[in-house]
């Protein structure tokens, strides 16, 4: 199954291609630019929206849906905010298809919109005008809500997963009282996605903001989670932004406080997209396929039966569902492949393709000796184990899988980790295995844009744990009292 794909040493970005691909992620669609999510990567996404979606209303937030087409005037209203998406819009200028008596579908000329409706490339217009008549009062504060939606955003050079026209996301949009309460707001998201990604993904992650020129349109502080791909770039894998009060002005969105004093509202918005996809394949998956921490995985054990009669094949079912029956009573998802169309060589490689965790093979000596052979996933080990205690000690393996994947990727992120301090060092690295590189920056955009149009590397963030330290920026050799994160990213 797996020998077709390319090696990641060889060319990691076609290695990543095929493997989406191979492992029926997903597909490229009819729709230039865009993707169609196929059952076994929609599968993986579900299980991770599902478990963001718990943490966000165990932190208070509920669940709503707003409007997929915003007027175009809406966008006029934040300046910032239209400038950072005008060139990524698509607009909607008609509302009816007609017969061209020649057998043809045209647009209806006639039935042009009064005003352009653009498809949303993020929603803080229209969710701030809604919020316009749902706030008057501090007893209608704080609004704290969350989206699940698709968003489009005109991309001209597309990659499954981490760059696509259209793609699925979640997006918060918070109202305040106050300006602390906003930025405590920002910063507990953002602790919830780290969360999320270290302990679900396995993807340890940077915590940090983003420098003036990195900002979400319209905000006036971003932080991030920044991660570290096999091929030592950097993605970002989630931000949380806190936008001031600039869209309540824009939308002229007040309530009076406590002491009768007429203010407007205070803001935040955050997200995580499909590009979470894109993050768990390149993080930790091999040249045999994917490797999926097991709180991901859509199925976390697969039992192959090995038989030669149907005596034998009837004692292995028996003894396989009692297992499935151990197995899902412990919130395991368990596949049991009995399929006679394929035989069991191509099962292992086919499920190791996919990634699952955990593959039991149970033959005719296993029954023999009371025994099953267990193979992992994440370091392509197998060993011959007692049937006694198996649903235990599986239990107990998925656990220690998802903490090996952890490990084996913080070691290889703490490992891409270089401190320079000249610029000759930056580009050896970059030249190099890449990674992360912490150096000291003037703090100008000028800088940033300059070193970016030199090297393709840009600031990830400012790390939230940074410590001062005097310096000199190591492309003007200007003071500087603390490092940033540089890297080439996706």
């Amino acid at each position: 199954m797996s020998k077709g794909i390319t090696s990641r040493n060889e060319d990691y970005s076609q290695w990543y291609n095929e493997l989406v691909s191979k492992a029926d992620l997903a597909e490229h669609s009819a729709v230039r630019g865009c993707m169609v999510i196929k059952p076994y990567g929609y599968a993986i996404w579900e299980k991770m929206q599902a478990a963001l979606d718990q943490m966000f209303k165990d932190t208070g937030h509920s669940n709503a849906y707003f409007p997929l087409f915003i007027p175009k005037s809406f966008f006029s209203k934040e300046a910032s905010h239209v400038e950072g998406f005008a060139t990524e819009c698509a607009v909607v200028t008609h509302y009816r298809l007609k017969n061209d008596g020649n057998g043809q579908i045209i647009v209806d000329e006639e039935a042009k919109l009064e005003e352009e409706l653009i498809v949303r490339p993020t929603s803080e217009t229209i969710i701030w005008n809604t919020y316009k008549g749902w706030i008057q009062s501090y007893r209608d504060l704080p609004i704290l809500v969350n989206q699940w939606a698709n968003v489009v955003r005109w991309e001209m050079r597309t990659r499954l997963f981490l760059r696509t026209a259209e793609f699925l996301w979640q997006e918060g949009h918070t109202a305040h009282a106050t300006s602390e309460e906003a930025v405590e707001e920002t910063e507990r998201m953002l602790n919830v996605y780290a969360t999320f990604a270290e302990e679900w993904m396995a993807l340890p992650v940077v915590r940090g903001r983003k420098t003036e020129n990195e900002r979400f349109a319209g905000a006036l502080d971003t932080y991030c989670i920044e991660a570290l791909m096999q091929d030592g770039k950097a993605l970002q894998a989630g931000t949380s932004h806190f936008l001031g009060q600039n869209f309540a002005k824009a939308f002229d969105v007040k309530f009076t406080s406590k002491e009768g004093k007429l203010d407007y509202v205070w803001a935040t918005s955050w997200g995580v997209s499909t590009r979470l996809m894109g993050a768990l394949i390149m993080a930790h998956s091999d040249d045999a396929g994917l490797v999926l921490p097991p709180k991901l995985a859509p199925i976390q054990v697969v039992i192959v039966p090995i038989y030669k009669t149907k005596e034998e094949s009837r004692q292995i079912g028996a003894l396989a569902d009692n297992l499935i029956a151990q197995l899902k009573q412990k919130g395991i998802s368990v596949k049991y492949d009995d399929r006679d169309t394929q035989r069991p060589g191509f099962k292992f490689a086919e499920w190791e393709l996919k990634g699952v965790p955990v593959r039991v093979a149970i033959g005719a000596r296993d029954l023999q000796n009371g025994t099953v052979e267990l193979a992992r996933r994440d370091t392509q080990s197998k060993e011959t184990v007692p049937q006694t205690g198996l649903a235990e000690a599986i239990e107990q393996l998925l656990i220690t899988i998802q903490e090996n994947i952890y490990q084996k990727a913080l070691t290889y992120r703490d490992a891409h980790i270089t401190e320079v301090n000249s610029y000759e060092e930056f580009k050896k690295v970059l030249e190099g295995e890449g990674g992360f590189i912490s150096a000291h920056w003037d703090g100008t955009v000028e800088t940033e844009k300059r070193v970016k149009e030199e090297t393709k590397a840009t600031i990830r963030c400012i790390p939230l744990n940074n410590k001062e330290e005097e310096g000199t920026c190591i492309f003007t050799g200007k003071p500087s009292k603390q490092r940033v994160l540089f890297a080439k990213a996706y």
